[in-house]
């Protein structure tokens, strides 16, 4: 396996770290481990109010990380998976299609910020080698939280008509995943109405009842909610999955049921996938001097590098957009009249927050990529290039003319990044490369959407764009790591991520040879729940007895736990006092308490948030490094 970073070394006080960064470092160093990094554990104490560490390659001096809770480093409080999903939103986009704030029973902010930590440092590392004195790259914890709402949170600012979508307020609780008369939780997918309205057509759906249905469910990307009307899935629930199957086959829909982890394992390629980690790389030499490293052109480590994109949706384009925070210019490929997404409501200064909050900081050139003019343009730009962005279906780049091998002879240096929904080895199965590599499908396929369901009691995954955005994070740090390696070997060459490595990357507690990482999570905490109070919901996790200990005597109770009632006890005490004079008595306490934020526009007046964020025609997430 070709593992770009090998020489390259990652060393902290891996082993000794407090409970709130453990579930990051284990993400941290299988990340680490897959891009070839040599991970070493010192001895040194573990801060509880940080998770340092530092990289260093063969020609660049240390880079140093600091990975702080929040945007506000210097306070000390507890964190938890959950505490900061609450914080920050995420728990209420999540709990949007059940009516009340749920947490998704993954790692997932843990997860993102391991990616977008060891992003900063060879961004660093980069800044270095192209003349930056650039030593550290910082990060928080609620910084990874927030890149991953940036969506919602426009929505909900917008100045033209902004959207207000809380949890309680939904009353319409239809919506995917389906179910067949035996027993087979599924999804469906389609990118185009015509294989939709067919499909329903079957089942004796009127295309007027289709039709509605049809733009809820386009909608569930934007707003994590699909209110369908329940005639389509009560409509399914009378036929086998078989037979929806076949169905499906006739009119051009994609179907992929619920698979559960263990499943995932025993797919054909799963192993290889495993050990190779998220990212596919191939390498070959550039023949260019290695005086041809580019020049910084300001403080921002990527300042000076070019970035072609040609993305859709979210994944693409937010890779493109974490490269663009990073000081890469990136020049946005969109189709002669532009991007269909613009127009998409809420909108301000004529253009969809949503699309805004990926794309702002892009410079856009409408191009027709089917033309032989189009193509040549294309051409003309890799020429000059030092990234080639995508996330087109399989096959399309060949067919267009404009795949890695295109490219080789033109610009030796290029680096070639796709971000696909399934294959990072282009050996995916056939029943992968006939259907959309979605969202929501590749939840399904991963067992990503079964994990999910059986944590937080909901029948399938989370129509909250999970793996989307973390595809997008890790299809940007793969990029990154593969510009690094071009100035260190002065080589050029391609990698590729996709929506199903990023999967697997929430799953590695459940895979084989965890252990080996030596990072051991404890993910049964003793409490671990959201409760109303006299005012708002407030979220409270206990991952030890320690800190029960400190909730009990916190709250002055007299029980623990183990003793009968005592849940019923804590509820009710909790509805004495509002979320917010909870959580500041939890907080001085120690015990990991958050204020549930269900109204995304409160966001922007929390003070340990308030750094991350800016307050526009829209409320905007900023970049989430800081480098010195």
């Amino acid at each position: 396996m070709n593992r770009p970073l090998t020489g390259c070394t990652l060393s902290g006080s891996f082993d000794h770290v407090a409970t709130d960064f453990a579930p990051i470092v284990a993400s941290l160093r299988y990340q680490a481990s897959a891009l070839g990094l040599n991970v070493i554990s010192n001895n040194n104490d573990a801060m509880g109010v940080a998770l340092s560490f530092e990289f260093t390659t063969t020609r660049t001096r240390s880079v140093s990380c600091d990975i702080a809770k929040w945007s506000d480093a210097a306070r000390p409080t507890s964190i938890t998976e959950n505490i900061i999903q609450a914080a920050c939103g995420i728990m209420s986009v999540h709990g949007r299609v059940s009516g009340e704030p749920r947490p998704l029973g993954l790692q997932y902010v843990s997860t993102l910020t391991g990616a977008l930590a060891l992003q900063g440092c060879f961004a660093a590392a980069l800044g270095q080698l192209r003349g930056l004195s650039v030593t550290s790259s910082n990060i928080s914890v609620a910084s990874a939280a927030l890149l991953s709402m940036a969506q919602y949170i426009a929505g909900a600012t917008a100045a033209e008509t902004p959207e207000t979508i809380l949890p309680e307020s939904i009353s319409h609780p239809a919506a995917p995943p389906f179910m067949s008369s035996d027993g087979f939780c599924f999804e469906l997918e389609t990118l185009d109405v015509e294989p939709w309205q067919r499909f329903w057509a079957q089942f004796g759906i009127s295309s007027a009842v289709s039709g509605k249905g049809w733009n809820a469910f386009l909608l569930r990307y934007a707003k994590a909610i699909s209110p369908l009307p329940d005639e389509l899935a009560s409509a399914l629930t009378n036929h086998t999955y078989q037979h929806i199957s076949e169905i499906c086959a006739r009119t051009g829909m994609s179907i992929c049921p619920l698979r559960s982890v263990k499943e995932r394992q025993q797919d054909e390629h799963f192993m290889h996938e495993w050990v190779q980690g998220p990212w596919a790389f191939e390498f070959r030499p550039s023949f260019n001097s290695r005086n041809t490293i580019k020049k910084a052109e300001n403080k921002l480590p990527l300042s000076g590098v070019t970035v072609i994109e040609s993305c859709r949706r979210i994944q693409g384009p937010l890779a493109g957009h974490l490269l663009a925070l990073l000081g890469a210019e990136v020049i946005r490929i969109e189709p002669p009249g532009g991007d269909p997404l613009r127009g998409m409501p809420p909108m301000a200064d004529g253009c969809s927050v949503r699309f805004d909050a990926l794309n702002r900081l892009k410079t856009i050139r409408e191009v027709d990529i089917k033309s032989s003019a189009g193509k040549a343009e294309i051409k003309e730009l890799v020429r000059y290039a030092d990234v080639f962005l995508h996330n087109w279906a399989p096959n399309k780049a060949a067919q267009l003319g404009l795949d890695y091998s295109d490219f080789v002879d033109l610009n030796p240096a290029l680096i070639y990044a796709y971000a696909a929904g399934w294959s990072t080895n282009g050996s995916a199965d056939p029943f992968l490369n006939s259907i959309p590599g979605t969202d929501f499908m590749t939840q399904a396929y991963s067992g990503v959407a079964r994990k999910i369901s059986q944590a937080c009691g909901t029948r399938g995954g989370s129509l909250f764009t999970v793996l989307d955005v973390l595809g997008g994070v890790i299809a940007a740090q793969g990029a990154t790591a593969a510009l690094l390696k071009k100035d260190l070997d002065n080589v050029g060459g391609k990698v590729t991520s996709s929506l199903l490595s990023a999967a697997t990357l929430l799953c590695i507690d459940d895979f084989p040879d965890f252990d080996v990482l030596n990072t051991h999570v404890n993910s049964e905490s003793v409490i671990n729940g959201v409760f109303a109070t006299q005012h708002g919901k407030i979220a409270i996790e206990c991952p030890d007895r320690n800190a029960v200990y400190r909730l009990v005597d916190a709250l002055g109770m007299t029980s623990e736990p183990d003793v009968a009632g005592f849940q019923q006890h804590l509820e009710s005490l909790l509805l004495s006092r509002t979320a917010e004079e909870w959580r500041l008595i939890l907080e001085r306490a120690n015990v990991p308490v958050a204020h549930v934020v269900e109204d995304l526009t409160v966001l922007q007046n929390q003070i340990r948030l308030q750094q991350q964020l800016s307050s526009d025609s829209y409320t905007k997430v900023m970049s989430p490094w800081s480098f010195k």
